[in-house]
């Protein structure tokens, strides 16, 4: 019997091959990047949030001038300075994954609308909006492999896009198995076989990175938290039900109001825009200050205390909801993960407060997992990422109910996700863009 000898010359040749160990080298050293500036991002975040308390330190009458001014500012550079870089950031990579031109895809991912959407979103959280720098992250990271394709000659954009949204999510939260599974379930949909590669290998450089630069941690820190009796699982099914209905109605109300103010921006896009940023900006002030500066920002701390066992205020979880929603109507960038998972904290306590015999920190996480789940529709992410953030295992089974009926229940009361929908609004916009283009049938 004769073997071919053809198979292994070429992959010897493959692996002797500059040609391809450039390109390899030019991906590691991108998935590094997404990483090196996630922690920069995180970094540069909690300062924005620190100015702004000392702001409030000196006078919590000050919110009342310089948050409505700031989102004013940041929505006017988003739309006259880095167009595409408004909202979550999470929707624009997936519509770029859906074009095979680079001129849109350049729209929607560059370093210049990168840089953009990290400024913006630093003005944002220095001003008290009630926005996260994990979505925008996404944003980022796939910009940054989308422009090491282009360096590189690597081609593959659309898994190079899916590998820099994944490394954004594990790099932001350290929580790299979450940023595999979203990956999968929210930025493609599917499993690819053929960019798991990538975004395996992404997610682990922009781990290491993020390991190198801040060490290992949990999110909200460790959690020992579990189930210990039947008000426990009581509390399993409302914030699940509960949590998910109030995902589906955020999610609702924000597709609703957004094609409406669209719309209305449209008929003098300069003035209307620095209106409704300002309209928005002053009710995020006055909310802000009737809870003593509670729904501002990220609501990372609020989140963190009730995981500990620290109870909300049973106004908490609608208000920082209001000020969420008012924050990304607003037209200017900013995430809505961190957010969110104050949202469900405040769920969680709230249920927690009517069970007396339940354990409050497990409860907590349990309307995490449920609201997530509600307002982004992708139930093994909302119970992945918050198992990532507490450390405890012990939740699992719990976490994954919660997360099911959340996403059940938010199907049924808004059938498009979010994320899927806001999407598809950029698409279509870029699609008429260039059909209507000159030369172009």
């Amino acid at each position: 019997m004769v073997f071919s000898a053809g198979p292994l010359r070429r992959r010897q040749a493959l692996w002797f091959s500059r040609r391809v160990w450039r390109r390899r080298v030019v991906f590691w050293i991108g998935a590094l990047t997404v990483g090196v500036v996630s922690i920069g991002f995180a970094w540069l975040a909690g300062r924005a949030q620190d100015l702004f308390a000392d702001g409030l330190a000196l006078s919590p009458w000050l919110a009342l001038i310089v948050t409505p001014l700031g989102f004013v500012a940041s929505a006017w550079l988003c739309r006259a300075v880095f167009p595409g870089a408004q909202g979550s950031g999470i929707p624009q990579a997936i519509a770029a994954r859906q074009f095979r031109d680079a001129a849109r895809r350049t729209r929607l991912l560059s370093l210049r609308i990168a840089a953009g959407k990290i400024l913006l979103t630093l003005l944002g959280l220095a001003c008290g909006a009630s926005v996260g720098r994990e979505g925008p992250t996404v944003q980022v990271g796939a910009s940054i492999m989308l422009q090491v394709a282009r360096w590189g000659g690597i081609g593959q954009e659309r898994g190079l896009i899916l590998a820099g949204s994944a490394a954004g999510i594990a790099a932001a939260f350290n929580t790299p198995l979450a940023g595999i599974v979203f990956a999968i379930e929210e930025m493609s949909r599917a499993f690819e076989t053929r960019t798991s590669g990538l975004v395996l290998t992404a997610v682990v450089l922009a781990g290491l990175a993020s390991l190198g630069i801040v060490g290992n941690y949990s999110y909200f820190g460790a959690t020992s938290a579990s189930l210990a009796g039947l008000d426990d699982w009581v509390a399993v099914a409302l914030c699940g039900l509960g949590g998910g209905a109030l995902g589906a109605l955020f999610s609702r109300i924000v597709l609703f109001a957004s094609a409406w103010l669209n719309g209305f921006i449209a008929l003098g896009p300069n003035h209307r825009t620095v209106l409704v940023a300002a309209a928005c900006g002053l009710a995020v002030a006055i909310i802000g200050f009737a809870t003593g500066g509670a729904t501002y920002g990220t609501g990372y701390e609020q989140a963190k205390g009730a995981v500990e066992g620290a109870a909300l205020p049973l106004g908490f979880a609608p208000l920082k909801l209001l000020a969420t929603l008012l924050s990304t109507l607003s037209g200017m960038p900013g995430g809505i993960f961190a957010p969110s998972l104050a949202v469900g904290a405040g769920v969680g306590s709230a249920v927690a407060h009517w069970l007396p015999s339940a354990t409050p920190g497990a409860v907590v996480v349990l309307g995490m997992a449920g609201y997530f789940a509600g307002v982004v529709q992708a139930p093994i992410t909302a119970f992945v990422i918050i198992l990532e953030m507490t450390a405890n295992h012990d939740m699992v089974i719990p976490l994954m109910i919660a997360a099911m009926l959340g996403h059940g229940v938010s199907r049924l009361l808004c059938p498009t996700p979010l994320y899927r929908a806001l999407s598809e609004t950029f698409r279509r916009n870029l699609a008429a863009e260039g059909s209507a283009a000159p030369g172009r049938n």
